[in-house]
């Protein structure tokens, strides 16, 4: 436990994108538990705990505690690990930090998605009383009714459930708090990050309307619906969730056909395009999404590294009509015609002469239409 930082876990690739995930008051980074592993395939993954939950130290804050300062605590964390700008997606009073961040720090989102939450929570006074009762009693009347406060009947996470037992009940209180003076109903329509609200059609603490008002205001945002889900959605509809974030964190299938037009030129991908049909429109997405949303856009090789290691495989599989397709690339990634030679007499070592004989072949036809 540190004393400084936010409990924390990190997932994924340093040289992904990265992606912060805000926990409910109550639940600590597990409530992510089946959703974030997941996400790590394409993103470093950071998710955190509240103060006085989970790991975190409770003495992050005090009494009369606000969301702003949660979000400094998050910002804090984000630079202590080396991160300026990051998607977030956070639940309950998580996504509160996200709200906040996008109302005064929107310099540091690059999009966000708010899950079971609200821009306001139905006033201070009910906050008021919990957090008073919890500093008198302690959270353990909290635990014994956790399950119908955030699952449908005949559900429960004992995982979370413990989480709330074992809340340290004066951060907890300093929470409550923070979500009695949170209200940022009118200025819903100053945040411009591309935003993504996902709201528990069966949530008694945060139902549909209050998702629906920031859909309504916020100019960049998309409004989804999960039936059968209450207020912790990520654990009790997992792959909804997984699916509704996908699609939204950083456009991956959007950012991918911007860098395969870069790289593969808008001429053969109008091409690929107008040859799509419903058979081949999944496959086209994935490459999108995968192979130009997620490796080609991985910082960690340059762009003429990748087209080396393209032109290598592709001939080393005989893939020779690809192949020219990649010189014309590899042209445009800045590899001359005597750094691709160069490229394609290393396969004849590796992959075989008659294999760089083709290669060279292709190549050749590609080099001498660039000339003409």
């Amino acid at each position: 436990m540190t004393e400084r930082l936010l409990n924390h876990r990190v997932e994924g690739s340093a040289s992904a994108p990265p992606l912060l995930l805000g926990p409910s008051l109550g639940t600590s980074y597990a409530l992510w538990d089946d959703v974030a592993p997941e996400l790590s395939a394409g993103h470093r993954v950071v998710r955190w705990d509240l103060p006085g939950h989970g790991g975190s130290a409770p003495g992050l804050i005090g009494a009369g505690a606000t969301v702003a300062d949660l979000a400094d605590l998050v910002l804090a964390l984000a630079d202590s690990l080396g991160i300026e700008r990051f998607a977030y997606a956070g639940v309950s009073l998580g996504g509160a930090v996200g709200l906040h961040l996008a109302v005064h720090r929107p310099e540091r989102l690059e999009s966000l998605a708010v899950i079971c939450s609200s821009a306001h929570f139905g006033g201070s006074g009910p906050w008021e009383e919990r957090a008073e009762r919890v500093r008198r009693e302690g959270v353990a009347w909290l635990a014994e009714n956790a399950p119908s406060r955030w699952f449908t009947p005949g559900f429960t996470v004992p995982r979370l459930v413990a989480d709330q037992r074992t809340a340290d009940p004066q951060a907890y209180a300093a929470c409550c708090d923070a979500l009695a003076a949170f209200d940022l109903r009118d200025r819903l329509g100053e945040i411009s990050v591309r935003t993504l609200l996902i709201a528990g059609r069966q949530d008694p603490a945060t139902p549909p309307p209050h998702l629906r008002e920031i859909a309504d205001a916020a100019p960049a945002a998309t409004l989804i619906e999960l039936p059968g889900a209450a207020h912790l959605a990520p654990a009790q509809c997992p792959e909804a969730v997984l699916t509704a974030l996908r699609a939204h964190l950083d456009g991956g299938a959007r950012r991918g056909m911007a860098v395969r037009r870069e790289v593969l030129g808008d001429a053969h991908v109008d091409r690929a395009q107008a040859r799509q049909t419903p058979f081949t429109a999944r496959f086209q997405d994935f490459i999108s999404r995968y192979a130009w949303g997620e490796i080609w856009t991985d910082p960690t090789l340059s762009r003429r590294e990748r087209s080396m290691i393209t032109l290598t495989a592709l001939v080393a599989h005989g893939h020779y009509e690809e192949l020219a397709m990649h010189v014309r690339a590899a042209r445009r990634n800045g590899l001359t015609p005597e750094e691709i030679g160069a490229v394609l007499l290393q396969t004849a070592v590796y992959c075989g002469v008659p294999a760089a004989n083709s290669a060279f072949a292709a190549a050749q036809r590609v080099l001498a239409e660039e000339e003409g």
